[in-house]
């Protein structure tokens, strides 16, 4: 992989820049009516779901320096759950902003050191990782949150998600 810092980051970035298209593939036509639904549950709905998608990428650019964030930073900001009563934005909204991070955070990811992949975040009292296991989670989290959004659309009665 070219221009990559630290040779622990190749398959870490290989994953991202494999999701990364994932994002406008599993949301593609679900219509803004369908992205609010709840089915009847407490489950997190694709509004939420593409949104919390999209801060993962601009919270992880912040940790790496880029004072960056979406839209939607309100809904988002401080990692809060889904809120019953909050209109979320559209799916094009999202897609503008996943588009407007991701080159922005792959460089950043590609620039990192092995020294800094060492570098302690604290994540609450007791509890911090490396900006290693940060990014791993991240990544591993993005896939997660795809596989929840697709499952939505074949519960709505849309296609299963196109790999391509």
């Amino acid at each position: 992989m070219e221009n990559v810092k630290s040779s622990r980051m190749y398959g870490i970035i290989g994953l991202y820049d494999l999701q990364t298209p994932f994002f406008a593939f599993v949301t593609e036509n679900i219509s803004e009516e369908d992205v609010q639904k709840r089915l009847d549950t407490k489950a997190n709905h694709i509004g939420w779901l593409a949104g919390a998608l999209v801060e993962q990428r601009f919270n992880l650019a912040r940790q790496l320096g880029r004072n960056e964030h979406q839209q939607a930073d309100e809904l988002f900001k401080d990692f809060k759950g889904i809120q019953d009563d909050a209109k979320y934005p559209s799916i094009s909204s999202y897609q503008e902003d996943w588009d407007k991070i991701t080159p922005l955070l792959r460089d950043a990811l590609s620039n990192i050191s092995d020294e800094e992949l060492e570098r302690r975040i604290e994540m609450g009292p007791d509890f911090s990782m490396s900006l290693y296991e940060l990014i791993t989670f991240s990544i591993y989290r993005e896939a997660n949150i795809i596989g929840q959004i697709a499952l939505w659309r074949r519960l709505l009665g849309y296609p299963g998600m196109r790999y391509m």
